[in-house]
């Protein structure tokens, strides 16, 4: 039997870059491994995507303020999960962010100026996940407020990660990774009998690493202003929106998540963020199996309770 290797595919999906790993011993049957992942990606991007007027995403937020939708109960399920961890962190998570559209904020063009407080205020008035009303014998979901809008950027990748490992374990594959842009979960071990070693970016130098983990079957969503932000006269603006106010959140650089599951770590790091070190520490330190590293604007690193780093 031949020895045991780590084999890879990376490739745009979601909008943002994925790579799926698994530890095999035979090249095609592992691509065949990463090939079911990725299908099952795909079909999550079709299922959430706000891109294709068609989505049940759509279909929800093209009817808001006027009817409830019959949508598949892995949608109702997503949705129902969302507002659980919006009640946790106080609506600093919140799946219906969608109604900030790019007349306030776009970080994919140059921005000379920021939005003024007041509009910033005004458009995130039908930010609110108390106005989603679930149906759960029938399986609807209804926006109260006509304009609302939902959308999965929060928690979409960690969802679909989750899901692409489910397939590939189902399909025999005892050792992997699925990355997902910075959201990845681990399971089983490295070819040498190591757990994975997974790096944490240095929030002020792209492509740099400041620490190390050793884990396996965990999952580490790091959510940071160094990959999309504005400089406005001279000023970094982070592309995580505080729901409350509509402005950039400031006083956090990087949030690193630690948890079981890629779809929590994924929803709990911009929260973490928004919250701030103080409450957002806080809330992290009375959840069980969830732990955070924080790096503030001044470089400083606080770490949850039973966090040590290398």
């Amino acid at each position: 039997m031949s020895e045991k290797k780590v084999f890879k595919q990376a490739l745009k999906l979601m909008g943002n870059k994925f790579e799926l790993c698994v530890v095999a011993n035979n090249e095609i049957w592992a691509n065949e491994a990463i090939n079911a992942g990725i299908t099952e990606i795909q079909r999550i991007e079709k299922l959430l995507t706000t891109f294709n007027d068609n989505s049940e995403t759509n279909l929800i937020n093209k009817n808001a303020g006027i009817a409830a939708v019959e949508v598949s109960r892995e949608t109702f399920n997503i949705i129902e999960r969302s507002i659980r961890i919006s009640k946790v962190t106080q609506g600093a998570f919140d799946i219906t962010y969608g109604s900030v559209d790019k007349r306030l904020w776009n970080f994919d063009t140059t921005m000379e100026s920021l939005p003024d407080k007041v509009t910033a205020k005004n458009m995130v008035r039908l930010i609110n996940y108390r106005n989603i009303i679930l149906d759960d014998e029938k399986c609807t979901v209804f926006l109260k407020e006509e304009g609302m809008r939902i959308g999965f950027g929060g928690i979409g990748k960690g969802y679909a990660a989750e899901r692409a490992k489910y397939v590939m374990k189902e399909f025999g594959v005892e050792s992997g990774i699925v990355n997902a842009s910075g959201d990845l979960t681990t399971w089983g071990l490295q070819p040498n009998g190591q757990p994975w070693t997974i790096g944490i970016v240095d929030p002020n130098t792209a492509g740099k690493v400041f620490s190390y983990l050793n884990i396996t079957n965990m999952a580490v969503a790091t959510s940071g202003n160094y990959e999309k932000f504005i400089i406005v006269n001279g000023k970094k603006y982070s592309h995580t929106i505080n729901p409350r106010t509509g402005l950039p959140v400031t006083g956090i650089k990087s949030a690193t998540i630690i948890t079981t599951n890629a779809e929590i770590a994924d929803a709990m790091a911009t929260p973490v963020m928004i919250m701030g070190i103080k409450a957002g520490m806080n809330m992290i330190n009375q959840i069980n199996d969830i732990e955070a590293i924080l790096i503030d604007d001044n470089d400083t690193i606080y770490t949850s309770k039973n966090i040590r780093l290398n």
